[in-house]
């Protein structure tokens, strides 16, 4: 019984671990899209005719 909750506890933390690291790049890479995207936004804000 106790093996079969250490085992439970450390599969549930190596989960824990790809889980936040995939949300730390999704996190970085949307990050980084924004940042191009408000960049292109303000570089082309002089073409702009009103």
């Amino acid at each position: 019984m106790e093996e079969r909750i250490y085992k439970i506890m450390g599969g549930s933390g190596a989960l824990n671990i790809a889980i936040g690291v995939v949300a730390l790049v999704a996190g970085i890479a949307s990050g980084v899209l924004l940042i191009i995207s408000g960049a292109k936004l303000l570089a082309g804000k002089s073409k702009i005719l009103f």
